[in-house]
Parts: C-alpha cells; structure tokens; sequence
C-alpha cells in the first residue's frame, strides 16, 4: 500500500515534467516520437511508454507548439518527425524559467529533508 502511494506520487509528479521534457528534447533538433521515447527511457525518472508520449506530442501539435512532417526511413516505413514552433520555442523558454524558479524555491524547502 505504501509502495503503491509513494508510485502514485511519483507518476503526478513525473505527469507535470514530461512536457516540458519533450519541449527540450526537441530544442534544436526534430526527432520521431519513438525517437523521444528511448530518449527519455534512458534519463531516470522520465521514462515514458508511448502510450504517454504520442498523446502528449498530438496536445502539443493541437496548442501549436509543434510541427510535424513525414519523411521517409531508410528502414521501415516513413517517419512522423517533430519539431518546435515559434510558439513552442517561446512556451519552452518559459517553462524553463518556470521550473527552475520553482526548483530553487522547493530546493530551499528540502534542505535538511532527506
């Protein structure tokens, strides 16, 4: 039960980040969704199935934040690339500065804690 809490609280917090993840990961650079999700598989923590991250790519696409286009692969079928728009680019510099405002002042409140 415990265990089962502590996951829950662990997924919420992990629900608030993964867009902002996404967001950075495609910061310069655009990238497929399966791409992003082994990307993120391998940064503890932000580990998301694709089941998560495609839903999270079409809300971002439906804001504006990102664009998409199909290109063909060399191995398989063609590939659905994202990248950021304008808007996505400046939802990223805020969101970054967000974050890391609220880290510094959670930081502050953990001191100590462990």
């Amino acid at each position: 039960m415990v265990r089962e809490k502590r996951d829950e609280r662990v997924a919420q917090l992990r629900k608030g980040v993964l867009e902002l993840a996404i967001l950075a990961l495609l910061h310069g650079n655009r990238r497929y969704g399966g791409e992003m999700v082994d990307e993120l598989a391998g940064r503890p923590g932000l580990d998301a199935s694709a089941g998560t991250v495609y839903p999270l790519l079409t809300r971002l696409k439906t804001a504006g934040l990102v664009e998409t286009e199909w290109q063909e692969s060399p191995a398989g079928p063609p590939r659905k690339y994202y990248r950021l728009t304008g808007g996505g680019v400046a939802a990223l510099a805020e969101s970054t500065r967000a974050w890391r405002d609220l880290a510094t002042a959670l930081d502050g409140l953990l001191e100590g804690v462990r």
